[in-house]
């Protein structure tokens, strides 16, 4: 399996300071396992599904307690060259450029909205073995409420085509394809003050793949979670939007049940 294009997503992690509470709640809902903690890289946690890895679960770095929340990671050929770009064009890197072994190397970073992404440059560990399937990573979209300064920045630092999303049905909706040629790899969303509090900070929001979204609801909601929207029908799936009892955001989405027509988009320049 080769490494991932340029800003491809290929990797998601995330934080808990109760780390079996996160790998009790995700094994049930998204059927996860988890391999052995590694002690090296500060207890380092991957899942599995069906035996392939599709994410990370960690504790928190002393002083870095607070809301989980997952990170996003976009590939990269060079992290120090995306690391000039993103200060460049007016991104901050929070953490510098890192070597993690011969897995890879990384860095986090904010655009200028305050979305949190990471990217990695891939060693031995190139990134999710499977996407698309139950258990796996299916899509993300940057939530933003400042989505002109996201809209400039993603596709300076990384290769991205953009498309504006026309709804007939929902006129006032401020969405945004991210593609590499023809393939869309990432969704950009207006936040609006009436869908999100103030007190919500632009983020990015993780799909998962399940087999059945209300299934997936009715388990999340059972063991602490809270149902944030949905679960709703579109021509891409039926997904809802869900927080962990961590407080990390999420979606899951069964991509196998598809109503509606496609919207159409426009190419931007």
């Amino acid at each position: 399996m080769a490494a991932h294009p340029e800003g491809t997503p290929c990797w998601a992690d995330a934080m808990f300071s109760d780390l079996e509470g996160a790998k009790s709640f995700y094994g049930d809902v998204l059927g996860w396992t988890f391999g052995e903690a590694s002690s090296e890289y500060g207890n380092y946690t991957q899942a599995y599904s069906d035996g392939k890895a599709v994410a990370a679960v960690v504790p928190p770095m002393p002083g870095q307690e607070g809301q989980s929340a997952w990170c996003l990671y976009l590939a990269s050929p060079d992290v120090e060259a995306t690391a000039a770009k993103i200060r460049d064009n007016g991104g901050e890197v929070l953490m510098e450029p890192m070597q993690v072994g011969d897995f890879g190397s990384m860095l986090l970073a904010r655009d200028p909205s305050g979305v949190v992404f990471g990217v990695w440059q891939a060693g031995v560990h190139e990134g999710f073995e499977a996407i698309g399937v139950p258990g796996a990573y299916a899509w993300a979209e940057i939530f933003t409420r400042e989505p002109e300064k996201s809209d400039t920045f993603f596709p300076a630092v990384f290769p991205y085509g953009a498309k504006q999303m026309q709804d007939p049905g929902n006129p006032g909706m401020d969405f945004r394809l991210f593609d590499l040629g023809d393939r869309p790899l990432l969704g950009r969303m207006k936040m609006t003050a009436e869908d999100f509090p103030p007190e919500i900070p632009s983020y990015v929001n993780v799909y998962f793949a399940v087999d059945n979204c209300d299934d997936a609801v009715a388990k999340a909601t059972k063991l602490g979670g809270i149902l944030r929207f949905g679960p709703m029908d579109t021509p891409f799936g039926r997904f809802a939007a869900l927080s962990d009892p961590q407080g990390a955001s999420f979606s899951v989405i069964d991509l196998s049940t598809t109503e509606g027509e496609m919207p159409t988009t426009t190419d931007v320049a």
